[in-house]
């Protein structure tokens, strides 16, 4: 039997109107990092219907990627992690459109910002991440990303939301992405972990230890398929939110999922959050020096 995309796409009607599915398929968007999370919401992007997608990655999949990234099998191990997900892609909705970036996808970063409705940073790249954001706030694209955590997560900046970095307090904003140094990238990481702690219950699941090491820079950061998967589905939903001009069901500061207790968790109030902040943040100091 041949392909046929109404076919396909017809038990999404009722999620989303006639008229909405033909606007899904001619959206674009653009998928930087192909790996976990930006892959599981590619998976869902092909199977929603999306016309168009533009997936960049500089990297090959490697054996100890199939404990969570979608498009690693056993016979795609040592294939450029965006060629192969593109293969995938075509048996799932063969008249979608893929455009396969590599390495020098920060090249023509301007282009391929330009021609998306919506932009998704699945790289685990400081500066990649700063080069996409800067990029769509000045072309006034959002961008649909999910923190460093044990926990599910989401959160879309919008152009007119204040910059990722300062809102988070990086050392980088007067930096260029491709000039950071090795300091500003582990305290950025620690911004980061502060505010996972801070503002979810994350700590409670899994091994601190562990996570003082990865602050520390000893080992790598931990990492759990239904987690991954999870919060790829949860970046899909945004990018059906932003393709069809519906309302983002997450701000700029995000939400946790916590699967543990069947519950979302948002973001404390400033005011706790700084009072919480210098104890969060010795505490963190002391297991990386641990």
């Amino acid at each position: 039997m041949g392909f046929d995309y109404a076919e396909m796409t017809t038990r999404n009607i009722g999620f989303v109107s006639e008229e909405e599915q033909a606007r899904l398929r001619g959206a674009t968007v653009f998928v930087c990092g192909t790996g976990g999370m930006g892959g599981a919401c590619i998976l869902a992007l092909a199977r929603i219907g999306v016309g168009h997608l533009i997936i960049a990655d500089l990297d090959e999949f490697e054996v100890s990627n199939l404990n969570r990234q979608v498009f690693c099998f056993s016979d795609t191990i040592g294939r450029h992690k965006a060629e192969a997900t593109a293969e995938v892609c075509a048996r799932i909705n063969p008249e979608m459109e893929v455009t396969v970036l590599h390495g020098d996808w920060a090249e023509g970063v301007e282009d391929w910002v330009t021609q998306a409705d919506v932009v998704v940073n699945g790289t685990d790249d400081l500066g990649a991440s700063l080069l996409l954001y800067r990029t769509a706030r000045r072309l006034a694209k959002s961008v649909i990303d999910a923190y460093a955590s044990p926990l599910p997560s989401v959160y879309v900046t919008a152009p007119d939301d204040p910059p990722h970095e300062a809102r988070m307090g990086y050392p980088t904003v007067s930096t260029d992405w491709d000039k950071l140094t090795e300091d500003q990238r582990a305290t950025a990481f620690l911004r980061e972990a502060e505010w996972v702690v801070i503002h979810s219950s994350s700590r409670r699941y899994i091994d601190m230890e562990m996570v003082g090491d990865v602050v520390a820079g000893r080992r790598s950061r931990m990492s759990f398929a239904p987690m991954v998967i999870t919060t790829g589905q949860l970046m899909a939903y945004e990018v059906v939110n932003a393709a069809l001009g519906r309302p983002r069901g997450a701000d700029n500061r995000g939400w946790f999922f916590n699967p543990y207790r069947g519950r979302v968790e948002h973001p404390r109030p400033a005011i706790i959050a700084a009072m919480l902040r210098p104890l969060v943040r010795r505490f963190l100091n002391g297991l990386a020096a641990g």
